[in-house]
């Protein structure tokens, strides 16, 4: 049962994440935790998706935690991040950067990532994604700017 799925779901997380060898570790530990659970055959390819969608989401943001000085509107929260109340603003304003970053068009969220959580240069993300170096600068240019816009209309800097 689970091979038929197998296939589509390594296909889209790879086309999510931009990576082959991380997407089959991500569809792995889906099928693992699923086998874990108590699952109901009729909707196991809608939880194999989610789950893996899920996974794909927490390393982001264990990624985006990492480098979380990388965002200007962010490094005040940071400087003052023994105040309790700085601490809660800062993960409110990373939460609601992430929900912007993942509403950008998959090509600009996908180079946007590359660059600032994996720290690849425009060429190798160019090569990575099969386009010139001027399309990748032309996304994460995109990127930024959706970003700070909607930092900006919520009242971040």
């Amino acid at each position: 049962m689970f091979e038929r799925y197998y296939h589509d779901l390594h296909h889209f997380i790879s086309r999510s994440i931009g990576c082959r060898d991380k997407a089959q570790d991500v569809v792995q530990e889906a099928y693992a935790r699923v086998l874990a659970s108590d699952h109901k055959d009729s909707a196991l390819g809608a939880l194999l998706y989610t789950t893996a969608k899920n996974i794909v989401i927490d390393q982001y943001r264990q990624n985006k935690s990492r480098q979380y000085d990388n965002y200007e509107q962010l490094e005040l929260a940071a400087s003052r991040a023994d105040e309790p109340e700085q601490r809660a603003a800062g993960r409110q304003s990373m939460n609601h950067l992430l929900e912007l970053i993942d509403t950008l068009p998959p090509r600009s969220k996908e180079a946007f990532v590359l660059y600032k959580f994996d720290g690849l240069s425009h060429a190798e993300i160019a090569k990575q994604m099969g386009i010139s170096i001027n399309m990748v600068e032309k996304h994460i240019i995109n990127a930024m700017v959706s970003c700070k816009k909607g930092m900006a209309a919520r009242g971040g800097k």
